[in-house]
């Protein structure tokens, strides 16, 4: 497994993962998959070992904080950790921009993945494009989580 920051070649195969697992899979509207904020963020992906990208995140970064977002994973390398390598990608980078602390809206399936990564859920579950999330943070700069 290789991962990195992508760059703007690897942007065809991060849209088609997200397309896959956001639309295909979950339902969730192409018109709101993407947005004004993919054109800013810090896209991370996690290639196999034929150099396909099957996995990707996001992070933005605004107002001094920064906000984890658009995790796919392809659904053929689910919990072989290439997951768990975008994020820590995505920690690497907010650390680097000075950031303490991280965000994410998590998909309440997803929210043990999170808390194993060190992320506690911060008030009530809410839906967000048909789909049950709850609001995670974690500290970058030290190991407590808050």
């Amino acid at each position: 497994m290789r991962v990195g920051v992508a760059g703007p070649a690897d942007w065809p195969e991060v849209v088609a993962l997200r397309t896959r697992v956001f639309v295909e899979e979950q339902g969730v509207p192409p018109e709101i998959e993407q947005d004004e904020h993919d054109a800013t963020a810090v896209h991370a992906v996690a290639r196999d070992d034929g150099g396909r990208v099957v996995a990707t995140g996001r992070l933005l970064v605004g107002d001094g904080r920064a906000l984890v977002g658009r995790m796919a994973v392809d659904a053929a390398v689910r919990g072989r950790g290439h997951g768990a390598a975008v994020l820590a990608e995505l920690h690497r980078q907010a650390v680097r921009l000075g950031l303490p602390e991280v965000e994410l809206h998590a998909q309440v399936g997803a929210r043990g993945f999170y808390e194993r990564a060190g992320y506690i859920a911060v008030g009530e579950e809410y839906e967000e494009a048909g789909i049950v999330h709850v609001t995670m943070r974690r500290r970058l700069d030290d190991d407590t989580p808050r």
